[in-house]
């Protein structure tokens, strides 16, 4: 607990005040005290909107305001041990459609509580068909699924413990609110807990605000924030969502994907989480693992030891410059390719930093960079 306090203290001292109102928030749902709990929810309420404007007459009211429920969080000890457990296990699983005549071919992954991972690769290639079949929406051909929750799943069993977010939300209907507290009420939650849940997870997730409209008065992304509490008040063991950040914004990604991390760590009630996207670079900085798909066949995999290991060094700049003024000052040690938007400079003999140094040095002006000699970007045609 004395990590979790000194990080949230460093987030309050540099002003990241929302980050801090998050994590002050799961810091006290992991100690699974009620009241506790329920300051944190009212803090948060006080403080709203206002942590995201970083106003400095703000700052010492909101350090005040979190160092009274830190001073309370440190005083007690949590009897939780922080564990990863085996969720599921796909074995070499294949899937075909007769019509169209798509195959996906003899995937496996396993995961495990408190770890993400990502599944990557371009549109039509496979990624939701792999995460139907891990939700038990679709049969598969060939290959085994282990759900350790029940060593017999049926569909019932699964749809408890697995939960699947499209990236259609499906049209609810009433007030936002009436519906996290139905959710609340499928898994035995009634009264004063249904009610802290309920708040607490609209103060999660932004919500609060939002609490009495309706499908037709939120935005995509709205929508998608308030499928994932409707899921994550039923208790799942595995949370997949297909391409949770497409309705979001630059901001809203980045702040969706933090807390991602943050919901599988969970002290109180760790996940699984898979999750597919096109936003390579943002979903690697978080996911514990990266599979990457292309034509229905796993190409790359974090986990498997047969990788290709790329000895090459591979970056990205966006510069005014032109390709020749780049070969020049690279003195031809390099292959640059252009599409348009940025250069993608690829080299066995120089590394990113001489690279960028070279180019510094003779005032190349460089808008953009970004190393991905270890991303999957460079499996993408």
């Amino acid at each position: 607990m004395k990590n979790r306090v000194e990080e949230i203290r460093t987030f309050i001292e540099y002003k990241d005040f929302d980050l801090a109102r998050r994590r002050l928030l799961d810091a006290c749902l992991d100690t699974r005290k009620e009241s506790l709990i329920q300051q944190s929810i009212n803090f948060s309420k006080q403080v709203g909107n206002k942590a995201e404007q970083n106003l400095a007459n703000f700052s010492d009211k909101f350090q005040d305001g979190a160092e009274q429920i830190l001073q309370q969080f440190s005083s007690l000890s949590s009897s939780v041990i922080h564990t990863n457990e085996q969720v599921i296990s796909a074995n070499k699983i294949s899937k075909s459609y007769t019509v169209g005549g798509f195959n996906l071919q003899a995937l496996s992954l396993k995961a495990y509580t408190n770890k993400i991972i990502g599944v990557v690769g371009e549109n039509g290639h496979g990624k939701t068909t792999l995460l139907r079949c891990l939700a038990g929406q679709l049969q598969i051909n060939e290959g085994s699924i282990d759900y350790y929750f029940d060593p017999k799943p049926d569909y019932f069993s699964i749809k408890q413990k697995v939960a699947f977010i499209p990236q259609r939300i499906p049209k609810w209907y009433g007030k936002l609110k009436d519906n996290l507290h139905f959710s609340a009420s499928i898994t035995g939650n009634y009264s004063k807990e249904n009610n802290l849940m309920v708040d607490f997870m609209l103060e999660r997730l932004s919500l609060t605000s939002y609490a009495n409209l309706t499908w037709s008065q939120i935005s995509s992304g709205y929508r998608t924030r308030f499928e994932i509490a409707r899921v994550l008040l039923q208790k799942p063991t595995l949370l997949i969502l297909d391409e949770p950040l497409a309705n979001l914004d630059i901001n809203a990604q980045q702040t969706m994907l933090i807390d991602f991390k943050y919901l599988a760590k969970s002290i109180y009630y760790p996940l699984s989480i898979i999750l597919s996207s096109q936003q390579l670079h943002e979903v690697e900085k978080v996911a514990d693992e990266i599979l990457f798909i292309k034509n229905g066949n796993s190409i790359f995999q974090t986990t498997c030891s047969n990788n290709v290991t790329h000895k090459e060094v591979v970056i990205e700049i966006e510069t005014n410059a032109n390709r020749d003024t780049i070969l020049q000052i690279l003195e031809n040690n390099v292959q640059v390719s252009y599409n348009g938007g940025y250069y993608t400079i690829t080299s066995n003999q120089l590394t990113a930093n001489v690279i960028m140094e070279k180019l510094l040095a003779q005032q190349i002006a460089i808008t953009y960079f970004r190393d991905i000699t270890n991303s999957t970007k460079r499996l993408f045609s």
